[in-house]
């Protein structure tokens, strides 16, 4: 079953700079060979469901490895049964409903930030 997931993975008691950690989860899931979209609050995910979570688990493992005695974790999952549905799809939808609507906002405007949020944002 394809999954997509937003995850956001935070070390406790290791000090207030956390992008080391983040880094090193991002390249589990690279490794795992998994779609996935980093963003300022944590990552997007795209993959079969087993695979996508073996890997929030070795996320879970090399953080540890790294010195962090305590994670905690926020997992927002979603499946579909009727099609299946890319993180990609999920972004054009809203911006061809922004493109058509007859409200005057420049949906042009929004893309940067719907881009900057699922697809563009460097780790911090």
């Amino acid at each position: 079953m394809n999954v997509l997931v937003d995850l956001c993975i935070v070390p406790l008691g290791v000090g207030v700079s956390l992008s080391s950690y983040i880094a090193e989860c991002e390249k589990v899931l690279t490794e795992a060979g998994l779609k996935i979209a980093l963003h300022s609050y944590g990552t997007n995910i795209e993959g079969e469901w087993d695979q996508v979570f073996a890997a929030i688990k070795s996320c879970h493992e090399r953080v540890h490895a790294m010195g962090a005695p305590r994670i905690t974790t926020t997992i927002k999952a979603g499946t579909r049964t009727d099609r299946q549905q890319t993180m990609e799809d999920k972004i054009e939808s809203v911006r061809q409903k922004l493109a058509a609507s007859s409200d005057p906002v420049d949906p042009g405007a929004h893309k940067s930030s719907i881009t900057s949020s699922f697809m563009d944002c460097p780790p911090s």
